[in-house]
């Protein structure tokens, strides 16, 4: 692969890694009848101003807390731009925080598949999420999030090698080793359904109950069921977000599926109808089920992407970043209102 070629690859890799087309709660009931849960802002929610240079990272938690009132972190791996080994760096990042009285939840990283069929290329994976856990650890997050699939063969038009068996055996070999290696940190190291074979539920309980590590868990992510799209007409970031899903499991039922391993809630939004509903995501018959699962008192996560459809799919009809954040946090609390 040409090098303009594996950039592209890369920095698409970063767009879908929270595209949707395509904290830590506990696992049990919580000790409280009142379903309740924290609001949560996922970085992913400004993808179009941080791949434009108009915020840094470093800019994150102020927008979050003196914009939208919101106290509680996700971070996205790929907007650190490779400074997550940088002391200097991570300091200043969590004096900020610390200044502002932030919560540091998590790091989504998109990083080397931890699915890898060969020994050699898996491993090098699992090492290489490592300096993330580190970090993490650093900024006084609980969690980092992990993918179990190759992003970058969906994003080349690809299918992942192996079945469905044979990537759940590596899984359990890669993620259980750096699920040991975070567990030694204290940390979390929770899957969303994401790319490929990890869009279908029962794939992931299936791995997740062959792992015993205290640490392990799933974030369910509303958006993240489809299981294959339509091929790009151009390969470019424009191309890949004018794809359709063609083949989807059914969200409610995954969602259902996936939380007796939740860890915390990705509430992934696009667009808004004219009652501040979300059109593709039924929100009180999605939280209904989060509710009668008994996962309480955790973290959702606002995951607005409508803004990078927006701005780099050039769809008008979706609402701005900021429009998008602020009506999405009205529905979780018009949740709040309705179901606790």
């Amino acid at each position: 692969m040409n090098t303009s070629r594996r950039q592209f690859l890369g920095r698409l890799g970063l767009v879908t890694a929270g595209l949707g087309f395509a904290s830590s709660g506990s696992l049990t009931a919580g000790s409280r009848a009142k379903f309740s849960f924290d609001i949560s802002l996922a970085e992913f929610s400004f993808a179009s101003e941080l791949f434009s240079g108009k915020m840094s990272n470093m800019d994150f938690p102020a927008r979050a807390k003196n914009e939208y009132g919101i106290t509680i972190l996700e971070y996205v791996s790929g907007f650190f731009n490779n400074k997550h080994k940088d002391p200097a760096y991570l300091k200043e990042l969590k004096q900020r925080c610390d200044d502002l009285g932030m919560r540091n939840h998590l790091i989504m990283v998109d990083g080397e598949n931890l699915t890898a069929l060969n020994d050699t290329a898996r491993l090098k994976a699992v090492e290489a999420h490592y300096p993330w856990v580190d970090a993490a650890k650093f900024l006084g997050c609980t969690a980092i999030r992990v993918n179990l699939g190759d992003a970058m063969a969906m994003l080349s038009g690809k299918k992942e090698e192996g079945t469905p068996a044979e990537l759940a055996t590596a899984a359990v070999d890669g993620y259980g080793k750096l699920l040991e290696y975070a567990g030694k940190a204290g940390l979390n190291v929770i899957v969303e359904n994401h790319f490929g074979v990890s869009t279908d539920p029962d794939w992931l309980v299936g791995v997740m109950k062959q792992l015993k590590a205290p640490n392990k868990g799933l974030l369910p992510d509303f958006g993240n069921f489809c299981a294959e799209r339509s091929k790009p007409e151009t390969m470019d970031i424009k191309g890949f977000m004018a794809t359709k899903c063609v083949k989807e499991h059914d969200k409610y039922e995954g969602v259902k599926k996936m939380m007796p391993y939740a860890r915390g809630i990705s509430a992934k939004t696009h667009q808004f109808d004219a009652r501040g509903n979300d059109p593709e995501t039924d929100f009180i018959k999605m939280f209904k089920i989060i509710k009668d699962s008994g996962w309480n008192n955790g973290i959702v996560g606002i995951e607005y992407e409508g803004g990078l459809m927006r701005e780099m799919g050039g769809d008008m009809a979706k609402p701005t970043n900021d429009e998008g954040i602020r009506k999405t946090k009205a529905l979780l609390e018009r949740v709040l209102q309705e179901l606790g």
